[in-house]
């Protein structure tokens, strides 16, 4: 008989802990939204406590979603917990994550906690936040490199204190599938009670395997699985959404488990977090990369045009691949763009709408047709993001063989306009001089990318920067078919990204 994973999304939570992958709550709810059409079961919001902007945004998504539970993680403090509660109260599904670390490591050098002292605290944690809830979930941080014993003695006293989702945390990505699975086993055989909690795995992908891992847990009884769209995540990133889901999808033979996953809404989720995060899929990322269902060499070609299946085990269809592309142009009028963008999922308002088609027309008169990527560009840039300190309004660039480069720049600080001119090694490093000696900022370009969203010659370039200043790191991006102008919006988006991380500082996880 087929059984049912829980998938457990935290894209929102740990999947914003990437470097400078920050998300404003305008962003957050607008992907919150989008994971629940994709069916995830349980939706991890954020880290209350971490902010105030953080607090807002789970809030705003707890009174949003209806069919997904909400959870909120929070540390074993009381302060957390009722943090998290006070977000989460009003949802239709609310549920509270608390975790302590139970690692000889961790316990010694970070918490200074002995064993009994540890398995105190996490009782009285999960008694505290089953005050407020009966969804308590209880994570093991650095659970695979735990005391076998100890971890089962700590997951059978939360249940008891009312736990109902115990989680095995793999928090460094130091274990193997085979040594995983046998955790997994050990603990749901030597802990007594636990037929009376769902047994959870959160993999982290710091060796490459964090997706392998998950597979070896749920083939061993685990049945809720921690994922993140594109596996984004602390380090290098947590177990991938997409992946998991495709490997039951494809080989149910061997992994007799399905998931309330609508599998053809996955690439266009994948799309969007990319856009918000700014944090660009590799094109050999499976499932989701751009050339997940390309083939050059000419005898898989051959083999691709006679069978799908010689080259090919899943249809580009089966995650939303061969949705229809738009084809509007500049004489396309509201009627048809409102529709399509309730197709693609963006129910805008008129107000909302106007400002789209502005943008949208704008873009129309610089190219023939208009696709799917070009309109979730205009939607991310002009809807969700808030109004901003530091807007572009104005750019003219010298450049070429026998001229110094030269960029002239307009910008909008806090609605004052201000206006300067600069120099440098080349044309966009003329722009990005401009800019900080305008906005005064000290940030330090860590790293510059662009590439093409669509194809053709008059494709949108997106360009992502990643800047530092004070010890932040967030990303930048911006669109335009001129790469330069992109390169100008990417750059005051980081520094936007900047200044709202500047405003909304983050509390530590210890």
């Amino acid at each position: 008989m087929t059984e049912q994973v829980i998938i457990f999304d935290t894209t929102l939570r740990d999947g914003e802990q990437s470097p400078g992958a920050s998300m404003n709550a305008a962003e957050k709810m607008r992907l919150a939204t989008q994971l629940e059409k994709l069916g995830v079961d349980v939706l991890e919001a954020g880290f209350p406590v971490a902010s105030k902007g953080d607090f807002d945004a789970v809030s705003r998504i707890a009174g949003k979603l209806k069919k997904t539970t909400v959870a909120a993680l929070a540390r074993t403090s009381k302060s957390d917990i009722d943090r998290a509660w006070g977000a989460i109260q009003h949802a239709a599904k609310p549920r509270i994550h608390t975790f302590i670390a139970t690692s000889d490591l961790h316990m010694h050098y970070k918490l200074n906690m002995t064993k009994d002292q540890v398995v105190k605290t996490a009782v009285e944690a999960v008694k505290y936040a089953g005050s407020f809830t009966d969804n308590v979930e209880f994570s093991a941080e650095d659970a695979s490199r735990s005391d076998r014993d100890f971890l089962c003695k700590v997951f059978e006293a939360a249940i008891e204190a009312g736990a109902t989702t115990i989680n095995i945390p793999d928090t460094v990505g130091y274990a193997i599938p085979m040594e995983f699975s046998d955790l997994v086993k050990y603990v749901m055989s030597h802990t007594p009670n636990i037929n009376k909690a769902v047994v959870s795995v959160h993999c982290h992908n710091d060796l490459g395997l964090a997706t392998a891992n998950t597979l070896a847990a749920l083939s061993s009884g685990a049945r809720q699985a921690e994922v993140t769209i594109n596996g984004i995540g602390e380090r290098a990133g947590n177990t991938s959404l997409e992946e998991l889901v495709m490997a039951l999808h494809t080989r149910p033979n061997y992994l007799p488990l399905r998931s309330n996953i609508k599998t053809e809404l996955i690439y266009p989720t994948s799309r969007l977090v990319s856009m918000i995060t700014g944090i660009i899929v590799q094109p050999n990322k499976a499932i989701v990369g751009a050339n997940a269902f390309a083939h050059e060499a000419g005898i898989h070609q051959d083999g691709v045009l006679k069978n799908p299946m010689t080259y090919e085990i899943m249809k580009p269809e089966t995650i939303g691949l061969s949705a229809s592309k738009l084809v509007l142009g500049k004489h396309s009028g509201r009627h048809a763009l409102r529709t399509h963008l309730k197709d693609m999922g963006y129910d805008l308002s008129d107000k909302e709408l106007q400002l789209v088609f502005t943008k949208f027309k704008e873009l129309a008169d610089k190219k023939k047709h208009i696709v799917d990527e070009d309109l979730e560009v205009i939607v991310t840039e002009g809807i969700l993001r808030p109004p901003d300190i530091f807007r572009l309004e104005y750019l003219h660039v010298t450049s070429g063989t026998t001229v110094f480069p030269m960029a002239s720049v307009k910008l909008s600080i806090n609605e004052r306009s201000v206006q300067g001119a600069g120099y440098g090694n080349g044309p966009i490093d003329a722009t990005f001089n401009s800019i900080a000696k305008l906005t005064g900022t000290q940030s330090e370009l860590l790293r510059f990318s662009v590439s093409a969203i669509t194809g053709g010659t008059d494709a949108q370039g997106e360009v992502t920067v990643r800047l530092s200043e004070e010890g932040l790191t967030a990303l930048g991006r911006g669109a335009d078919p001129d790469i330069i102008t992109a390169s100008a919006k990417a750059y005051v988006n980081g520094l936007n990204r900047l200044e709202y991380l500047k405003a909304n500082p983050v509390v530590a996880m210890t």
